[in-house]
């Protein structure tokens, strides 16, 4: 996962992002197959619903089976969607929402049931938190997470520390099939680390099989899985496709997206910790500060120069964050222009962007009120998934 030789080669693994990124070279070294246009007509084709901008600007750029996904779609063959947060923060950031966004936008075109874990368990293990911290953290996540709009008919969202049981037959068998050695191979772990690390990715690993949601789907019919997640996430479902067959089940699917940037232009991706992030829980003043301060400009050191020079796209940040929030091709692609051209000035560029932002966080927060703890409960609960044209329900 992380480079060897020179101190400045890029690093990525589940935890750490850190270096220029080159994501043909990630393909190549993770062994999973970039998202071409063939790829993209055949899902609009399928569907009848125009890609996703997420997969039109290759902000989702690669996959495992997503073809073979189609296939069985096509024929009428059931799947589901399984994504998960790791509760680190009481407010999850703008860079949180990307996966969410794209599994909804996932799960409203094929209209797939959708489980979601919640890894209080993980954030315990890795990080300085007790676990009555986490559980209020994960708790308030919870909430954000069903601010979005998912479907509250199929869509589980399971907290381990609550649901584990149910899984964790399944949990045994893929722990009995790794070993020691290869999970230090896959994930660096060392002779230090706590137990629960060394653990963790069988727990990761097992809602990538249907048998673990015995009130969705029939236990005796396997539902093949696909994973919307950020290409860091890979190791862990590299080990889950390599040992599914030894025990009897379907390799997931994924779907890989790129790193959300920080504000500051460094290397990797943006961290609740690192740096300056926009919360889902800021004001229209500070984003308008964060965003205004910190956000690296690709502009010219001068008025000048910029008009002359014009500004790098390729580094500004701002211009980078609408590609991810700004819907409309052709304003994009307007604004990215002028910019190249030096027709606007970097002010413009922040100016919209904090127009954007503020606009979804705002239409956030208003949801997230609405979000009740009766809401959480019933998100929560486990309970039949009303059944839908491509799903497999239980005893059918």
């Amino acid at each position: 996962m992380s480079g060897e030789g020179k101190a400045e080669t890029p690093q990525v693994t589940p935890w750490d992002v850190e270096g220029d990124v080159d994501y043909d070279k990630l393909i190549r070294d993770f062994g999973c197959h970039p998202i071409d246009e063939g790829l993209i007509q055949r899902m609009e084709s399928l569907t009848g619903k125009r890609a996703h901008h997420f997969l039109r600007r290759g902000i989702f750029f690669s996959h495992r089976d997503l073809h073979l996904l189609l296939d069985l779609y096509e024929k009428g063959q059931p799947f589901y969607l399984y994504t998960g947060r790791g509760p680190s923060s009481e407010s999850m950031h703008t860079g949180h929402l990307v996966p969410f966004m794209f599994t909804k936008w996932l799960q409203d075109t094929f209209q797939v049931p959708l489980v979601i874990q919640i890894t209080e368990d993980e954030k315990f293990y890795f990080k300085d938190l007790t676990i009555e911290e986490v559980e209020k953290l994960a708790f308030e996540n919870i909430k954000d997470i069903i601010a979005m709009g998912f479907n509250r008919d199929t869509t589980f969202i399971f907290r381990d520390f609550e649901y584990v049981g149910t899984m964790y037959r399944t949990i045994a068998r893929i722990e009995k099939a790794m070993t020691a050695s290869q999970v230090r191979g896959c994930f660096g772990f060392k002779m230090e680390d706590n137990v629960g690390k060394w653990m963790f990715p069988a727990i990761q690993a097992a809602p990538s099989f249907s048998v673990c949601f015995p009130h969705i789907f029939n236990p005796k019919k396997q539902v093949f899985c696909l994973i919307p997640q950020a290409i860091d996430q890979d190791p862990y479902f590299r080990m889950t496709r390599d040992i599914a067959p030894r025990l009897g089940f379907l390799k997931p699917a994924l779907i890989h997206s790129k790193f959300f940037p920080g504000l500051s232009g460094s290397k990797g991706k943006m961290s609740s910790s690192v740096g300056a992030a926009v919360f889902l829980t800021d004001s229209e003043k500070q984003i308008k500060d964060k965003i205004n301060k910190h956000a690296f400009s690709g502009g010219g050191a001068t008025k000048e120069e910029h008009l002359s020079l014009g500004g790098n796209t390729e580094v500004d940040v701002p211009i980078q964050w609408l590609s991810f929030f700004l819907e409309d091709d052709d304003t994009l692609n307007t604004i990215k222009k002028d910019y190249a051209l030096g027709r606007i000035m970097t002010g413009d560029v922040k100016k919209t962007l904090i127009t954007i932002l503020w606009s979804m966080v705002k239409t956030h927060q208003e949801a997230r009120k609405k979000v009740t703890d009766e809401d959480v409960k019933f998100f929560t609960s486990v309970r039949p998934i009303q059944a839908l044209p491509n799903a497999a329900a239980p005893g059918s």
